[in-house]
């Protein structure tokens, strides 16, 4: 891995980018002024149309706005097709794989992947053993996380299986680059993004239970209080289903139902927006509130299809991260387009030790954590961190993985002090259903501290709208 960032805008001497030339050109003849007043009235829209986040934890007003950058990442068409293609490549694997994981276990009998790995971890479901699911497809909707080494160079940071968010941030930052500056779109010819509720809908209506030929989809979400229930509440009115908690479902006959004003309607397909453990009170947790006790009998009858699959978490614990390039060989006979970040499973003796003794140098992630949480970044850790961490880690070792630092790729970025490079990566979103597909771009995240690597937007990062140019 390089130890110098990629400049997303600027090559090593300076010179701008051919396919940020425009923009470019654009920025330099742009009043400052103008460009100070709109980032203004970004803040402001955002603020009315009410797209927040929840930062649990925090004392004093728990929804924040994302902050909003105006510098887009632009990525080229080329660029594009090659991440494109990688990316359905190893979204087909992680299917095939969990598939197989439920059913016959051939990569584990192979010795390809330790059996203890997976039957072992926290996010495999063994009451998913045996269940067929329609098309064979557990992530309909899978996020992918990418980060630039070098030109044309892109590595997997993670993939998110379960319940991937940040689609609406995606969404909503295009529409607001295209309100506040619409000469931009006339100079370059980006690929448009807002089909995505259409193909997302057009997915899950895809995998209904066989028979069904006019199917019901709800999205279901946790609640308001959640961190990601403005994203719940736009995607439902975007594609135009109901949005639905828990109480609004049951089961009768191993059929689900949603209460309406005009009786019971069957419900053929659910997005759901909660974490397995909550969905079914009778086989999961029994005190959840959030569920639909006998769904599980339902899903497991094949007459409901749930999005994503129970179980899927499994595939993107990072302990598992390491063998997807393996999957990509067994399940496709393929080699990976796209590469993995070098990973130490800590729970290798001579990974742990290797670790240990280069601790200031690497970042350490536990294997089920999300959001930037349970993270130690070596080079940014006093020693009293790494001291504690040091601890963390002795007394469970294989709740943890450890990675290089990556340099990743900077892109200019309006600031308090003016423009300057800060670190970025990209999620893209890619959609299973007949087909794998995906909407050219994704959700760049930025992180707005002078050096830090850490963009989740729950530790303090922003996103910018990302330009697939169509040529």
């Amino acid at each position: 891995m390089p130890g110098t960032p990629y400049d997303e805008m600027h090559a090593s001497d300076g010179r701008v980018r051919e396919h940020y030339q425009t923009f470019a050109s654009w920025l330099a003849r742009t009043p400052s002024e103008r460009v100070a007043h709109k980032r203004a009235e970004a803040d402001t829209l955002f603020h009315r149309v009410g797209i927040t986040f929840t930062v649990y934890g925090e004392e004093a007003g728990t929804e924040r706005l994302i902050p909003f950058d105006i510098v887009p990442r632009i990525i080229p068409a080329s660029e594009w097709q090659h991440l494109a293609a990688g990316l359905k490549q190893r979204v087909r694997a992680l299917n095939a794989f969990i598939n197989d994981i439920y059913h016959s276990q051939e990569i584990l009998q192979s010795g390809r992947i330790p059996a203890e790995q997976v039957l072992c971890n926290g996010q495999y479901r063994p009451e998913m053993q045996g269940i067929d699911v329609p098309g064979c497809i557990y992530a309909h909707i899978a996020g992918v996380d990418v980060v630039r080494a070098g030109a044309g160079e892109f590595y997997v940071l993670e993939d998110n299986l379960r319940v991937p968010s940040g689609v609406s941030y995606m969404l909503e930052d295009r529409r607001m680059m295209m309100r506040l500056f619409p000469e931009l779109f006339a100079l370059h010819s980006v690929a448009p993004v807002e089909h995505y509720p259409d193909l997302l809908l057009e997915n899950l209506r895809s995998v209904a239970p066989p028979g069904v030929n006019d199917p019901t989809v709800v999205l279901l979400t946790p609640g308001a209080y959640n961190s990601a229930y403005f994203e719940h509440a736009f995607l439902a009115q975007q594609m135009g289903i109901e949005l639905v908690e828990g109480q609004d479902l049951f089961v009768d006959d191993e059929f689900v139902y949603m209460r309406t004003t005009r009786g019971p309607q069957r419900v053929d397909v659910i997005y759901r927006r909660i974490d397995d453990d909550f969905l079914d009170p009778l086989v999961f947790r029994p005190d959840s509130m959030l569920g639909i006790p006998g769904l599980l009998a339902a899903y497991r009858a094949g007459r409901v299809t749930i999005a994503n699959a129970i179980g899927t978490g499994v595939a993107d614990d990072k302990s598992i991260y390491p063998y997807v390039p393996e999957m990509v060989r067994f399940y496709l006979g393929e080699e990976p387009l796209l590469s993995n970040v070098p990973t130490f499973l800590l729970r290798r003796k001579e990974d742990l030790d290797y670790t240990l003794a280069h601790l200031s140098e690497l970042v350490v992630k536990e294997v089920h954590g999300a959001g930037g949480y349970g993270m130690l970044i070596g080079p940014a850790a006093s020693k009293e961190e790494l001291a504690a961490f040091r601890q963390r880690i002795l007394r469970s070792p294989e709740k943890y993985i450890a990675q290089p630092t990556l340099a990743l790729s900077a892109c200019p970025t309006f600031v308090d002090s003016g423009i300057a490079p800060r670190h970025i990566d990209l999620r893209p979103f890619v959609l299973s259903g007949r087909e794998v597909t995906l909407v050219p771009g994704g959700l760049t995240r930025v992180a707005l501290q002078a050096g830090s690597l850490v963009v989740n937007s729950s530790q303090g990062g922003g996103t910018k709208d990302t330009w697939v140019l169509e040529r």
